[in-house]
């Protein structure tokens, strides 16, 4: 009687779940049968002390459809995060370019309306900034030109790169 008592039982409540509920709520299920298991036994007298779930096994081809779910579900997260990383990195590239258009415009007005002193900064700015890169590196060597000292005209100084 018991037997079948608990075949009953077992079959009713693993039919509420899918598989994967009965994987990942198995305390639960375990409780839901437990439950129904006592209620059941002492309709017909039967004192049951504890009930629980020592294993359970589904077949080969349901569990490769399990893991092959699992692993579809992974991809899927994979790709969507690829897709939401691809659409920040566009956001930022607009941002970006709008900020640029933005300030060329403010430097083209500057520009306009004050002269070209900001450019003349900034190329200087810039020399500076090449200077310091080249004066750092042992390999390149400054000749300056042989000229008549007045700082008059261009200087037609060389640069040399030296290799080791």
């Amino acid at each position: 009687m018991l037997p079948s008592i608990g075949n009953e039982v077992l079959k009713s409540i693993v039919a509420q779940f899918d598989a994967a509920e009965l994987i990942t709520q198995r305390e639960a299920v375990s409780q839901r049968i437990r439950t129904d298991l006592l209620r059941r036994a002492q309709e017909f007298n039967i004192a049951l002390e504890d009930v629980s779930i020592t294993h359970m096994t589904f077949g080969r081809e349901f569990t490769r459809a399990v893991e092959q779910k699992q692993i579809a579900q992974q991809d899927a997260e994979r790709a969507r995060f690829i897709v939401e990383k691809a659409e920040q990195e566009r956001q930022a590239n607009v941002i970006r370019a709008e900020g640029e258009a933005e300030s060329a415009d403010i430097i083209s007005k500057a520009v306009a309306k004050n002269g070209d002193g900001l450019i003349q900064i900034r190329r200087i700015e810039a020399s500076k900034d090449i200077a310091q890169t080249l004066a750092g590196n042992p390999n390149v060597t400054y000749l300056p030109s042989g000229g008549d000292g007045e700082g008059k005209g261009k200087s037609t100084g060389l640069l040399l790169g030296l290799r080791a």
